[in-house]
């Protein structure tokens, strides 16, 4: 599930921020406090959420998962109607197949809806990706461009630095289709058939035992 939260969901939630950024910093701020207002669930099913959810600092896989189960009616009105329908349509389908991959019984008539699932999104993702960002004049966020500069400060190959600025200060950063991680994704049904529901060989759950006991 690492790959699906720090991987897909990751990459969509980042580009997305991009886009809320094209319609000015007031939707940054909505986007960011509306994210306060979100109560917490459970001992830890939803946690508190931080003041800058757009800034992504310090985001653990829990927080990923968090946002993404909280997201929809924080984003709902952000965008051009239009636009919004293809974000929404986006993360519902990113929601259900994330639900899908963690559900800890499956019968054969789950992983056959999981297995259909998985096209729609393929879908969803490439008109994300295409289309749809190519109207926006999408910039690296902030994070971005600090990561870069220190990375061109530091680098010891002073002709790579040079490359490598000029290759981020040409037009617009685009969503990246081309990842490992989003061929995958049909994959886990299958995989779930060969060795059983993700809560088997998953690390979140010890991660959250070994945390709890430390705590008490």
């Amino acid at each position: 599930m690492h790959e699906f939260k720090l991987g897909v969901w990751k990459a969509v939630l980042t580009h997305l921020i991009r886009i809320l950024y094209t319609q000015g910093t007031e939707v940054i701020a909505e986007f960011n406090h509306r994210f306060q207002q979100v109560p917490m669930f459970g001992l830890d099913t939803i946690r508190k959420f931080s003041n800058n959810v757009s800034a992504m600092k310090k985001l653990a896989v829990q927080d990923f998962e968090d946002i993404l189960q909280c997201i929809i009616p924080v984003i709902e009105g952000l965008l051009p109607q239009k636009d919004e329908k293809v974000v929404l349509d986006l993360i519902f389908i990113l929601s259900t197949w994330h639900a899908y991959a963690k559900l800890r019984l499956h019968t054969d008539h789950t992983l056959a809806s999981f297995d259909v699932l998985t096209r729609p999104l393929r879908t969803a993702l490439h008109h994300f990706g295409g289309k749809f960002s190519n109207q926006f004049d999408t910039k690296e966020l902030p994070k971005e461009a600090d990561a870069q500069k220190r990375q061109a400060t530091t680098s010891k190959n002073k002709g790579k630095a040079s490359r490598f600025k000029e290759q981020n200060t040409c037009g617009k950063t685009r969503f990246s289709l081309s990842t490992y991680k989003l061929h995958t994704l049909g994959d886990y049904p299958n995989t779930i058939r060969w060795r059983g529901t993700t809560d088997s060989y998953n690390t979140q759950m010890a991660s959250f035992v070994f945390s709890y006991v430390s705590t008490c």
